[in-house]
């Protein structure tokens, strides 16, 4: 076994794997780059090497600084995670050439696989069932659009070296073609310095099942069962499971053997994953074979009860596969959640900030949470906006899916958008809980999904002033505690009044919905009346924002979290976002951009699609910024008149930057 490896990787996966190489007795090296300084995958690591600026061309994806950094501190080995140079020929021959093990599969197996293309047609000489495509080397754009129309719509433009959910567009009709063709090439050319790409077969109402398989340097292969992945967005994964629903033994048998077939077929080592495309019939169809360790291991891991980060070390270090296929047992079921930071109802656009507040669910034999995030830590525009994955276990799938809620209903998250009412929808959702499963589920439930503002119960408000009023009462304990004279009653909170108790206001927000809770004074705590509704409230708040409410008698926890003037308020499994209004401020006027339109988040302009002067409908799009990874495509609002441009192709705009000079139409004052 290694005495020390490198993990060529950030975030969550590098702090998976010090995890299981530290319970090894394997020492760590960690790379970071300078936006990663006190990144927690540093912070856990027994060593640590900076490798270059933020930007991933510049550090993550640097081969030489990466073998720098394993040569200077003694590391024998390298895993490269998942991600950046995981499925890299180069890097990984870069190491075989400095005597490193990497800790995956050979040279000619990523080079096999590298190219979705190349992997087919080996795919169809071992065997294995293809989806109807074409797969070729032509990549003249009119040539692809005939293939595309030859092969009829709706076709799938998929980078060659794509993964991840990148480098992929959906193409509904032959008009659309070779618009979708140049932003694909344009993406996959930025994510994988490839812009190459193959034409598939859109299948209707498709499920993706995955088969984790392990092969060992003596020749022996075997699968680990398979995985659901269907649940997608943007031909991203958001929510996975395993074993897949209403999967059959000959069905498992029969996917899982074909797994194996493309795993030998290549001459494969270590973790990979076989993809395939499931029609509802029971047939399926190979999608790709990722050659390293997939994001959604643990759900495998814990339906076997195996660690495959332990696999992956001990295959790499010449050890055989530690069971036989025969020995391989599937127990219960695993569901993975993938908690981000980004806003659903805005399209999932990613969400930057400092995480002000951040309390996971804890952790058991039935719970398990991944992350390379603590409180305190920020999530940068330069990296995949992960916070953590969620992970659950229990005996079958209801039960597995109600541990789930509860643990999304546990998890707290402040400082930046996320999706966890999301994914709470999403678990609830009678199609996903009935197993209804494709990777067109949230779109065709997107009206469960995605409900609309939603009016704020009157116990949310209640709960927020009980918080507020008790935040209050807290501070004045202190300021007396430091006070030359702690027993004055100016010190005190309690309302008393010379003849009467006091009543107050305390003023929230909601959006544009401003409500008003009056507040009166009792011996025992509080009488706060909204809406006409009136209670008896009194309530205990910690220094984490955890509050034990009690009103008329009814008593139950809230937590309440306060960020700037903003309440943060969870109940009942739900976060409310709030502000606390003081009357006495009074904002001015204007402020605004008008007649701009902003950048959602900081990025990259990659496009100017209009021209300037140019008269545009609504929707038209005018320019692609391209932030996290992905593209943005910022459309006109209205009918009107691009007046100018603020930046060009190339240059880097911040966060609410102005990029488009825009004129509506109704804004036009006749000549």
């Amino acid at each position: 076994m290694f005495e020390k490896i490198l993990i060529a990787n950030r975030g969550e996966i590098a702090c998976r794997v010090i995890k299981t190489a530290r319970r090894m007795g394997v020492k760590t090296v960690a790379v970071y780059s300078e936006a990663d300084a006190n990144a927690r995958h540093v912070r856990m690591a027994d060593e640590a090497v900076l490798i270059g600026p933020a930007a991933v061309r510049e550090s993550y994806l640097v081969v030489d600084k990466i073998i720098a950094a394993a040569k200077q501190t003694g590391a024998q080995a390298i895993h490269p995670g998942y991600g950046f140079l995981s499925e890299n020929e180069a890097f990984c021959h870069a190491c075989e050439r400095e005597g490193i093990v990497f800790i995956g599969p050979p040279v000619a197996a990523i080079r096999a696989m590298g190219s979705k293309s190349e992997a087919k047609k080996l795919m169809d000489a071992a065997g294995v069932p293809l989806t109807p495509g074409y797969h070729g080397d032509d990549q003249d754009p009119a040539y692809l659009h005939q293939q595309a129309d030859a092969i009829g719509y709706p076709v799938l433009i998929k980078a060659a070296a794509g993964g991840g959910g990148k480098g992929m567009r959906l193409v509904e009709k032959s008009a659309d073609f070779l618009d979708m063709l140049a932003s694909c090439k344009r993406e996959a050319a930025s994510s994988f310095g490839d812009e190459h790409v193959l034409v598939e077969k859109y299948i209707v109402k498709p499920r993706h099942i995955e088969i984790q398989v392990f092969g060992d340097t003596k020749g022996n292969v075997v699968y680990l069962f398979e995985r659901d992945c269907s649940v997608q967005r943007r031909h991203q994964k958001v929510l996975e499971e395993a074993p897949a629903p209403g999967m059959t033994p000959e069905r498992r048998a029969a996917m899982g053997q074909a797994a194996v077939a493309a795993a030998k077929a290549v001459g494969y080592v270590g973790a990979g994953t076989v993809e395939f495309i499931a029609n509802q019939d029971g047939s399926f169809y190979f999608m790709e074979m990722n050659t390293r360790l997939q994001v959604e291991h643990p759900v495998t891991e814990m339906i076997t009860g195996l660690d495959l980060v332990e696999w992956q070390l001990r295959v790499a270090s010449g050890e055989p596969l530690p069971l036989a296929q025969e020995q391989l047992q599937l127990r219960g079921h695993a569901l993975e959640a993938r908690i981000y930071a980004e806003d659903p109802d805005k399209g999932f656009l990613p969400s930057t900030g400092r995480l002000l507040h951040l309390a996971p669910p804890a952790e058991s034999l039935h719970v398990r949470v991944d992350t390379g995030v603590e409180e305190g830590d920020e999530i940068s525009p330069h990296y995949d906006p992960m916070i953590a994955k969620l992970i659950v276990w229990d005996v079958n799938r209801d039960r597995a899916l109600a541990r789930m809620l509860q643990a999304l209903a546990e998890y707290r998250v402040v400082g930046v958008s996320n999706n966890i009412a999301f994914l709470s929808r999403l678990t609830a959702c009678p199609a996903f809980a009935g197993a209804d499963l494709d990777t067109g589920l949230i779109e065709r439930e997107k009206d469960y999904l995605f409900p609309g503002e939603q009016k704020v119960p009157d116990e949310v408000w209640l709960v927020a002033a009980l918080a507020e009023l008790e935040r209050e009462a807290e501070r004045a304990r202190t300021t007396a505690r430091r006070d030359q004279d702690p027993l004055s009653p100016w010190h005190s909170r309690d309302g008393w009044r010379l003849n009467a108790r006091a009543q107050r206001d305390l003023i929230l927000r909601s959006g544009d919905a401003q409500t008003t809770v009056r507040v009166g004074y009792r011996a025992d705590g509080y009488t706060l009346a909204v809406n006409e509704r009136s209670v008896a409230a009194r309530g205990e708040l910690n220094p984490r924002g955890l509050l034990r409410v009690e009103l008329d008698g009814t008593r139950m926890d809230a937590t309440v979290i306060a960020a700037g003037e903003k309440r943060h308020v969870f109940l009942h499994g739900r976060a409310w976002q709030l502000a606390n209004v003081d009357p006495l401020y009074h904002s001015g006027e204007g402020g605004g951009a008008e007649g701009g339109l902003l950048a959602p988040m900081p990025g990259k302009v990659i496009a100017l699609v209009a021209a300037e002067g140019a008269k545009v409908e609504k929707g038209a799009p005018l320019l692609i910024l391209e932030a996290m990874k992905m593209e943005h495509t910022i459309t006109a609002p209205a009918a009107g008149t691009v007046k100018a441009f603020r930046f060009g192709v190339g240059d880097q705009v911040g966060d609410g930057a102005e990029l488009v000079e825009f004129e509506a139409a109704e804004a036009v004052q006749p000549a």
